[in-house]
């Protein structure tokens, strides 16, 4: 096998449906502010196996948020803190039907998908926040993850997306 990287080894190194977890998919965050929202949010990495401190993450989390706003655009925002408090790359997902407000935002966020990463592999990281924002860049994604009704119905439609991504034009 060759050492050769390629844009499907990228895709499938950045994997999104590999992350997901429906158990820590929040179709109805009641939060509207952007603290208690990223709160009610991030708590479902709580018993994650993979955050070895959570208090300490979602503590970085917040700073990291305080520093620049993660809002990204098109109601939606990626929380997210680089910390030595994960042992890989974790995320948990809200969706929000009235809206979170977010500084430096004129609309509400809607969806929020919050990562956190090992400080020593920024690559995975990276390649996540690609694919996903690849994702998210489509309107019929972004209304099939808007519509879903159950956490199944919203991780099968980042999967469908996804798949897309990796097939050939």
């Amino acid at each position: 096998m060759s050492g050769k990287v390629t844009l499907h080894s990228i895709v499938m190194a950045g994997r999104i449906s590999a992350l997901i977890d429906i158990s820590r998919i929040n179709l109805q965050v009641h939060s509207s502010d952007r603290t208690a929202a990223l709160e009610e949010v991030s708590r479902q990495l709580e018993d994650h196996p993979e955050v070895t401190n959570f208090d300490a993450f979602y503590a970085e989390l917040l700073a990291r948020e305080e520093l620049d706003t993660t809002y990204l655009g098109n109601a939606i925002a990626m929380p997210h803190a680089r910390t030595k408090h994960v042992n890989k790359i974790v995320m948990a997902i809200g969706r929000s039907d009235q809206g979170v407000s977010f500084s430096d935002s004129d609309e509400d966020v809607k969806l929020m998908f919050v990562l956190g990463t090992t400080k020593s592999n920024p690559t995975d990281y990276l390649m996540c926040v690609s694919s996903l924002v690849k994702i998210l860049n489509k309107p019929e994604n972004l209304t099939a993850l808007m519509t879903a009704k159950t956490p199944e119905e919203f991780s099968q439609a980042i999967t469908t997306a996804e798949e897309k991504l990796l097939s050939p034009a």
